[in-house]
């Protein structure tokens, strides 16, 4: 739910665990692609929640957040 960042679905800040266990199937394991759509999230979640609340998000967290996780799935490698 933008621009407040939370999921629609259990109302934790997305991408919440679930949608870190759906993102990478939707993305068909193609880890880049991924980081890269979430780096494009992540810089629009800093802008939403940087004009909703006085003091910014930390960038620390919010990279944490958004692309920290992304580091730790499994890569598969074709079968030959």
């Amino acid at each position: 739910m933008r621009p407040i960042w939370i999921c629609t679905g259990c109302a934790h800040p997305w991408p919440c665990e679930q949608a870190r266990a759906e993102l990478p199937a939707e993305y068909a394991g193609d880890r880049r692609n991924l980081a890269i759509d979430l780096a494009d999230l992540l810089g629009e979640a800093s802008r939403d929640l940087s004009l909703l609340y006085p003091n910014p998000p930390d960038p620390v967290q919010l990279y944490g957040r958004f692309l920290g996780w992304v580091r730790r799935l499994r890569v598969e490698r074709p079968e030959g």
